[in-house]
């Protein structure tokens, strides 16, 4: 039987209140209603979440391995569903999913965007570094674990930029924001410039999914690497059939559980 974390819910960051997934922006899950399933996003803080937010996470490694192949179809399958359309449903996707080990929501909780990830270094860090600071750093890890943990921080961050340049072209788009809005907290928003008003509708997370040009395609295969190299799935190709992946995963689920260990 799959078998959830013990204690771990979902979980946000403090102070914050937003969405699936100013410069340090929370990201999370959203469950969609379409047949992808979720997308994750960044947002700013003073976002009020709708009621789609699954998960909200505040780290790039968490967003990435939520964001890869490896999840989405854990939860396409372990999901429920609404009419013909899927829906991620937290108890039996998050929960029950076999985080990278060493990478679990328990290890990265606490990490913000962009924080350096340090492995435990055999000698002191360089005096100045980011690691240098640990009130500021991430959790030191070994090695191994830290270059996994920054290749998939770092392709989940290129997976967003390229994602936002898309949704928002800087040709297309003023950010603006009033006087009472910046005094009341909230983020700029997009506007759109003259003349592009009915170009920028159309620029949706949706509309790319279902075109889901090269660069897209690219992309989550970058990220979709990095976070199988955190599983030690040197193997692993765009062209590893679903059920080899799921079956994978859910001996992941079943040795943790036998072990008596947390799932994620």
């Amino acid at each position: 039987m799959l078998q959830p974390a013990a204690t771990l819910g979902l979980l946000h960051r403090p102070n914050h209140f937003r969405r699936h997934h100013a410069e340090t922006a929370a990201c999370g899950c959203h469950d969609s209603g379409f047949p992808t399933l979720h997308s994750g996003v960044c947002l700013p803080p003073g976002v009020v979440a709708d009621k789609n937010l699954v998960v909200a996470r505040a780290d790039d490694v968490t967003f990435g391995i939520l964001h890869s192949r490896f999840h989405e179809l854990w939860a396409l399958r372990l999901g429920t569903s609404l009419e013909d359309r899927p829906r991620y449903t937290s108890s039996t996707t998050f929960e029950t999913f076999p985080f990278p080990e060493q990478l679990t929501p328990r290890d990265t909780a606490g990490w913000g965007p962009g924080a350096p990830i340090c492995d435990n270094h055999e000698a002191p860090p360089a005096p100045g570094s980011p690691c240098a600071a640990t009130e500021t750093s991430a959790t030191a890890h070994s090695a191994p674990t830290a270059k996994h943990a920054q290749a998939i921080a770092s392709a989940a961050r290129r997976l967003d930029e390229l994602r936002e340049n898309w949704l928002n072209p800087p040709e297309w788009v003023d950010w603006v924001i009033t006087p009472e809005e910046e005094k009341a907290g909230f983020p700029k928003r997009p506007l759109a410039k003259p003349g592009h008003e009915a170009e920028l509708k159309k620029r949706t997370l949706t509309n790319l999914y279902n075109a889901r040009p090269t660069w897209l395609a690219h992309a989550h295969h970058a990220l979709d690497t990095a976070v199988a190299g955190a599983y030690g799935w040197t193997d692993y190709s765009v062209d590893m059939p679903d059920e080899e992946i799921l079956r994978r995963m859910l001996a992941l689920n079943l040795a943790r559980s036998a072990a008596g260990s947390p799932v994620n």
